[in-house]
């Protein structure tokens, strides 16, 4: 057995929710130049220029490169021969998103009770999901979602009898149905298959795949594609203004699921889809 202990653990989630939200990641920076090129509205390009200075200033005086810096979603592959010592791995986990959010800064968003509406004033609690993995390693990646994007989600429980087509069209009907609330071009994650809730969370871990690495299944691959030349031929563009770069990519991850059912959710990121991870 490998001790990591639980300081270490909050000190390291500390600092990733503080560079997820100051740093973008290489692949998404580099995204931007890419599809600004293949922007043609020239309100668009104008805008792409634009995203590229936002990360640009937001680097250069460490500040956040959007206003809405999230709730904190944590994603964690626990080595089996790891042991958490010193405390416990959750409280590890909200306590490093506290100090965070609180001693970097970054805005509040978070309240304890759907219904009732207080503020945490500290951004927790985190939303954590944890893997048992081989080895004696441990990884966390911290995934602030702000709830401009959070709010377009949508799932549907598709039939075996479901096409190809159909669910293509869910996937382009619900950035279109979104319009530009959640601040495009947007990053699409799609979950299909497992059950209900599984569906979901794959949808969100697709957001976490850099931007044009295609999924290894051709079949996969080329729904991608197909999916994303629909979405852009909406007219939607950048911040909702009009353009032919309305997705910078669909990201489809796939589990095996049920006789009776296909389940299919779709989660979208804006266009500063953050996330940062450590491995300890």
């Amino acid at each position: 057995m490998r001790d990591i202990s639980a300081e270490v653990i909050t000190d390291t989630v500390k600092k990733l929710c503080v560079g997820a939200n100051l740093f973008l990641p290489e692949d998404l920076k580099a995204s931007f130049s890419e599809w600004g090129k293949r922007e043609r509205s020239p309100t668009g390009g104008a805008i792409f220029g634009e995203m590229e200075k936002n990360w640009e200033l937001a680097e250069k005086n460490r500040i956040p490169v959007c206003q809405d810096t999230g709730m904190a979603v944590v994603f964690c592959e626990v080595g089996q021969d790891v042991h958490i010592a010193g405390g416990s791995f959750e409280d590890a986990i909200n306590e490093g998103v506290r100090q965070g959010y609180t001693e970097g800064f970054l805005r509040l968003s978070v309240v304890s009770d759907p219904l009732r509406r207080v503020n945490t004033n500290d951004n927790t609690p985190a939303v954590i999901h944890t893997r048992i993995v081989p080895g004696d390693k441990l990884k966390l990646t911290v995934a602030p979602k702000g709830f401009g994007s959070e709010n377009m989600s949508r799932i549907k429980m598709f039939t075996p009898s479901a096409s190809r087509g159909d669910i293509i069209d869910f996937i382009a009907g619900a950035v279109s149905d979104a319009g530009s609330n959640p601040c495009p071009p947007v990053i699409v994650g799609v979950g299909l298959g497992g059950t209900f809730e599984l569906s979901a969370l794959l949808s969100k871990k697709a957001l976490l795949r850099p931007v044009g690495r295609k999924n290894p299944d051709a079949l996969y691959a080329a729904i991608e594609e197909e999916a994303l030349g629909r979405i852009n031929a909406l007219g939607i563009g950048p911040q909702g203004l009009g353009g032919t770069v309305t997705a910078l990519a669909v990201n489809i991850e796939v589990y095996a699921t049920h006789i009776a059912g296909l389940p299919c959710a779709v989660n979208m990121g804006c266009h500063i889809t953050r996330h940062a991870e450590a491995v300890l």
